[in-house]
Parts: C-alpha cells; sequence; structure tokens
C-alpha cells in the first residue's frame, strides 16, 4: 500500500492529491530456468480491501491462519502479458514484534516479521510448485523514501543449525545512506524463537553493478555473485555468496538507488513493467 516505487504515486505527489490506499499492489517475481516472470500492477482504493489479518489487492489477497500467511495471487505479467495464479503458504517458526528505524527521525521502519520460515509454492499458471525457506518482512515510513534516503542495501541468510535440510538463526544486512550524509549500518542474527542479537557489521564490499550501473554494496568476507535477478535502473536483486557469521552462505541481496529513482527519465520508463488499473 503506498507503493513506494510508483510512478503514478510520485506524479500525484508532486501534485499534491496523493492519497496512499489509491496506490496499491501486489508483487510477485518468477526466477528459474523456465524463464523470468514479474507481475506489480497498481490498482486504486476501489478495489482496495483490508482486516487486521486479511488484505485484498484487486484479484489477489492475502491473509493470516494464525502463524501462517496464505496467499492467493491472481496476476498479469508485464511487459510480456501471461497469467500468474495460484497459492503461496509462508508457515512462520517465529513471530518477533522486532521494529527497527531506519532514519533519526523516526519517519522510516524497518521489520523482520518471519525472520525464518517454511514456504509452500503452488501455482496453476505457471505449473510450478516449489517448497523450501523463506522470510517475512515488511517497510513502512509516513515520507516517500527519496526525500529521506540516497541509497539502501540489504542481506538475507540463513544460517545452519547442525541438521540436514534446516536453517537455524538468520543473519540480516542493511545499510542506509541517507540525504543529509549520514549512514545507517545494521547487521542482526535472529533466533529460531525471535531472539535478536545485533552484532559488529562485518567488513564492506562492493560487487560489480549491472547493465544499469547501479552499485551492489555488501557485507561480508569474500562476496561472490551468483545470479543476478533483478537488474534496473534504480534497483537490483541478486543471489550472492558471501561469509557471514563465520558461515559461508549463500544469501539474497537488493541495492537500490533513491538518487536514480527521482530521475523523470526513470519513472518514464516503470509504466512497463508497473501498469495501472485503477
Amino acid at each position: 500500500m503506498g507503493s513506494v516505487f510508483s510512478p503514478y504515486y510520485a506524479a500525484a505527489r508532486r501534485r499534491g492529491e496523493a492519497l496512499a490506499a489509491d496506490h496499491c499492489a501486489v508483487n510477485l517475481a518468477l526466477y528459474g530456468a523456465g524463464g523470468h516472470r514479474w507481475a506489480m500492477t497498481e490498482r486504486g482504493a476501489v478495489q482496495l480491501d483490508r482486516s487486521a489479518d486479511h488484505l485484498a489487492i484487486g484479484p489477489s489477497q492475502l491473509h493470516w491462519r494464525g502463524d501462517r500467511l496464505v496467499i492467493d495471487v491472481d496476476e498479469i505479467t508485464a511487459p510480456w502479458p501471461s497469467r500468474l495464479r495460484g497459492r503461496i503458504e509462508l508457515q512462520a517458526r517465529c513471530l518477533t514484534g522486532i521494529d527497527l528505524t531506519l532514519d533519526a527521525a523516526g519517519r522510516h521502519h524497518w521489520t523482520p516479521i518471519a525472520p525464518s520460515a517454511r514456504v509452500t509454492v503452488a501455482l496453476d499458471r505457471p505449473g510450478l510448485h516449489w517448497s523450501g525457506h523463506g522470510y517475512l518482512d515488511a517497510n513502512a515510513g509516513s515520507r516517500p523514501l527519496e526525500q529521506d534516503f540516497a541509497t539502501w542495501s540489504w542481506c538475507r541468510a540463513g544460517l545452519a543449525d547442525g541438521r540436514e535440510g534446516r536453517e537455524g538463526r538468520t543473519a540480516v544486512t542493511y545499510d542506509v545512506q541517507r540525504l543529509d550524509g549520514s549512514t545507517q549500518a545494521l547487521a542482526l542474527a535472529i533466533d529460531v524463537d525471535g531472539g535478536m542479537q545485533m552484532l559488529e557489521p562485518p567488513p564492506a564490499a562492493t560487487l560489480a553493478p549491472g547493465w544499469w550501473g547501479v552499485d551492489r554494496p555488501v557485507r561480508g568476507t569474500d562476496p561472490r555473485l551468483l545470479l543476478a535477478m533483478e537488474d534496473g535502473p534504480f534497483y537490483n536483486r541478486s543471489l550472492i555468496e558471501t561469509t557471514l557469521c563465520g558461515e559461508r552462505v549463500r544469501a539474497v541481496h537488493e541495492s537500490l538507488s533513491l538518487l536514480r529513482f527521482r530521475q523523470r527519465w526513470v519513472q518514464a520508463l516503470l509504466p512497463f513493467k508497473m501498469p495501472r488499473r485503477a
């Protein structure tokens, strides 16, 4: 809700008539041997329905059943249309209640809701079934990101617990560079019962940027790029290998340039991947 990367929301803010509820989307991205598929159709407030444990945006909906999040997806991909339809279930190992601020004024918050979870994917279109480890977090803020941040990067990895096929603690790093020049570096280890330990941030390094030139700053020793999943004009998502908490791990990494996002030429490109149906 209040999709932070929406060009339509950005344009509405410039006009002074922006309502967060009028700029909502469900984003689903698939990567694999069958190809890359992406859906992020923005919808208006008339297609939004929500309660404490339920959220519906257009034909897709999310709802909590105890500690299990059930996501029913029915979306059309962009820029090449195809259907994404099916169910994703996330069974949380714990719900943490952790809330961390990313700026000195307390306008922006990050919450690792379920740092370790079992995820099951059952899609009808395309026919796809998968299960494995997953993670659920949330960001919320009272101001647009580009008004307070220049860049940020994030990385999450599951740590082994000594049993085959099991995750133990979760390691997360989060680095932000604010527009005022200040920085914040977070490094966390979260136990399976939700206990959190703040760590000394691992050494900083940089992987080669993507085609669009967005930097990939990472934490850890001897990081390596395994797969570039998204490479856009202001954002990239990657599968990397690095060393966190003394373990060699595979991790999902994201980096974001809000300086790029502010550029009108970048926002002019976004509707190709983010159409709007009011």
